[in-house]
């Protein structure tokens, strides 16, 4: 008779990668397959169309995203973002690390098994081309032990090559998000001597990417990325992970034919073990470091459950605590619900201020060291500097209006300030002003920057003018 398996914690403390030595243990996980690895392949080929097709997307002439950070200058859905636009940028990024949080708290790491670039590149690009040229796990393992001949070096050389020219392509599409597709052209047309800096940054790129997926791999999940480590603290009891249903499959025990069976469903295929792209026995829990919720389990599962006509769902979609008392997970928790109203909260912020959003801004300051003068109708005058920031992607005529006194405004050189698209303009203008409007010896005005009968933004500035 079988014995019920001995608990154990032992793989708490080391990550499955690493062997008792320190050693890397290369894992060669057998290829998936099933319902929700057909699911993960749409939707990872949904993404990745979206990724290759971004840089190629504009709004309003605008990239729908680019974050340049060498210029300072970062685009996200055609809409235009500079240094002055920081604190927009901080609240978006706030809102974003709440939303993650309240994903993870809820549904774990969904989002490492299903959307992150790092999942789905490697198991959906690399490992589908490996196990297209070297086969399946057993294959590739012989392939790996065997001595160096014309097959190894074909097969080694084909991948290698096609790995190079993927981590190629994909560095072009990731320094596109950096600097702007037309950017990229120019430095692809025009020859890599005349952009050293950019097609080294290409080079750097495509070597990091091919280090990664040819040979850190799933370390980047279990090292690298703080995601996983951070998941202890946001998930609980009622978060919904792949979890093994142990109180359904234990003890263990090999499936025997014509011999009734008094242990669990779990037969200890070792099925679930050998399709896990991260090396973990999903059995010994469910918030293991190394788990990043891809489902290829749950499929290894339920294919030998239909086999050996059990239901499936051994390993499914669940809360630990629903396992634990044979009930169904809640969705609504407190936490969920206070990270919900966070959330809320921090999003009608951040449409309300991008829709408030000026199209440019202003600095108006009065020039140092200029004293004011009185004009021989016995008006007092100002003179000014004057920066603008173009926010869109068309040029603006403006022109420059006292809102709340009487009195005009006179730019020096020219009518009006020409205000180039996502550029900045700079000039000089005479503020003339009646002394009977002024309160003393500085006054607050207000001037209106218009682009044809639209205004654009406003500025506050002082103006100097004789003590009363």
């Amino acid at each position: 008779m079988a014995t019920k398996a001995k608990p154990t914690d032992e793989f708490r403390d080391h990550i499955s990668t690493v062997d008792e030595k320190g050693k890397r243990v290369w894992v060669y996980p057998k290829k998936p397959k099933g319902k929700l690895y057909n699911y993960r392949k749409y939707a990872s080929y949904l993404l990745l169309s979206l990724l290759f097709a971004g840089p190629f997307i504009k709004i309003n002439g605008l990239p729908l995203l680019m974050l340049n950070v060498v210029e300072r200058k970062f685009v996200i859905f055609g809409v235009l973002f500079w240094p002055q636009d920081f604190f927009l940028l901080v609240l978006a990024f706030l809102t974003l690390v709440v939303f993650i949080i309240l994903f993870t708290v809820v549904y774990g790491r969904v989002f490492c098994g299903w959307v992150c670039p790092q999942t789905i590149f490697l198991e959906m690009v690399f490992r589908r081309i490996e196990y297209a040229i070297e086969g399946d796990y057993t294959k590739q393992r012989a392939l790996d032990k065997m001595p160096w001949n014309a097959e190894k070096i074909m097969k080694k050389g084909t991948k290698i090559t096609l790995f190079l020219l993927i981590s190629f392509l994909i560095s072009n599409i990731f320094l596109a998000y950096v600097i702007g597709i037309d950017e990229l052209k120019h430095i692809i047309t025009d020859g890599p001597l005349e952009h050293v800096a950019g097609f080294g940054a290409m080079l750097v790129f495509t070597g990091i990417f091919f280090w990664v997926f040819a040979w850190f791999r799933e370390q980047v999940c279990t090292i690298v990325c703080p995601y996983g480590r951070l998941q202890g603290v946001m998930q609980d009891k009622k978060t919904v992970v792949v979890a093994y249903d142990y109180g359904r499959g234990e003890p263990r025990g090999k499936l025997r034919k014509g011999q009734e069976r008094t242990e669990g469903d779990c037969i200890d295929c070792h099925q679930c073990v050998q399709v896990c792209p991260t090396g973990i026995d999903i059995r010994n829990g469910a918030q293991q470091l190394e788990c990043i919720n891809c489902t290829a389990c749950i499929d290894a599962c339920n294919d030998i459950m239909r086999m050996i006509d059990k239901p499936e769902g051994l390993i499914r979609y669940e809360s630990e605590e629903a396992i634990e008392k044979g009930t169904k997970w809640t969705f609504f928790t407190p936490r969920v619900m206070g990270y919900t109203a966070v959330l809320a909260i921090l999003l009608t912020a951040l449409t309300t201020l991008l829709l408030l959003r000026d199209e440019a801004e202003a600095t108006i300051l009065r020039t140092p060291g200029q004293l004011y003068q009185k004009t021989e109708q016995g008006h007092i005058k100002n003179l000014y500097n004057i920066s603008v920031i173009n926010k869109t992607n068309h040029d603006m005529p403006l022109t420059l209006k006292l809102l709340n006194k009487e009195g005009s405004i006179k730019v020096i050189g020219e009518e009006k300030l020409l205000l180039p698209a996502q550029g900045i303009v700079e000039g000089v203008f005479f503020t003339e002003i009646d002394p009977s409007e002024l309160e003393g010896l500085n006054s607050k005005i207000e001037i209106g920057l218009y682009y044809g009968d639209e205004l654009i933004t406003t500025q506050d500035t002082k103006f100097l003018g004789p003590a009363k």
